[in-house]
């Protein structure tokens, strides 16, 4: 399992992902599912990964190889529209599951079923971003609800129906993607550190800013403490009984 997640704002976007991809008594196993594809002044994109492991390694590996082929019909670079990236790599992610399906569930490795945030921006349009299902149909965010999330998700996501607005900064937003990722991690032993943090901001068509943060590192440990401590002493707050009160 895993649990990635992607927040939209007025000013930019905010990714974020956990790197582990199995978890056991004495096996734990780690991996990027954090991928940036970038082009100066043109686009930029970033693609986060959850399912199945070697699904979506083989997506990715595909992208790669349209990229570095002139002739291929579609690649991320080649979408006039995000959209049209979305559908592009759904397309693929169905391709490499119906290639594997067979032996899969002939195996108990729990299927071939990968899912997929796509975000970014192109040249002279919007910044968007798409959660692609492993069907290979897509929705994008809405205003309401400005965030996407794939994976193991019911863990962060109260804090960021709490706060997450499309008028936060993009470092508010960034801050709360952690504490979505820490309460993931916190409550289920299948989501794991290091943990990947990504943030573009609109209409800066460059590497996106990245962070790769571990529990000892001090900015998450400093986040962690602090959130704790804030949580219990606001729950210390709370309205008394009336019988506590005689």
């Amino acid at each position: 399992m895993t649990y990635c997640v992607a927040i939209s704002v007025n000013k930019g976007i905010v990714f974020a992902s956990d790197s582990r991809t199995n978890a056991g008594v004495d096996y734990v196993t780690t991996y990027s599912k954090m991928s940036t594809f970038v082009w100066p002044d043109e686009r930029v994109c970033v693609l986060l990964t959850a399912g199945n492991l070697a699904t979506s390694q083989a997506v990715v590996n595909n992208i790669r190889s349209d990229l570095a082929e002139s002739k291929a019909k579609m690649s991320l670079r080649k979408g006039k529209y995000l959209h049209e990236v979305a559908r592009y790599i759904g397309q693929l992610s169905q391709k490499e599951q119906r290639q594997h399906a067979d032996a899969l569930e002939k195996s108990d490795s729990g299927g071939a079923t990968a899912s997929f945030i796509l975000g970014g921006q192109i040249a002279g349009q919007p910044p968007e971003i798409y959660l692609i299902y492993p069907q290979g149909n897509y929705i994008s965010a809405s205003p309401e609800t400005p965030f996407l999330q794939i994976g193991e998700n019911k863990y962060g996501k109260p804090i960021l129906d709490r706060i997450i607005t499309p008028t936060i900064s993009l470092e508010d937003a960034a801050r709360c993607a952690l504490v979505s990722l820490e309460s993931t991690i916190r409550s289920n032993i299948s989501v794991g550190p290091p943990v990947e943090l990504a943030m573009h901001a609109n209409d800066v068509f460059e590497e996106p800013y990245r962070q790769t943060l571990s529990l000892n590192s001090p900015m998450y440990k400093s986040m962690q403490k602090q959130w704790n401590e804030g949580l219990r002493r606001a729950f210390s707050r709370l309205p008394r009984f009336e019988w506590e009160d005689k």
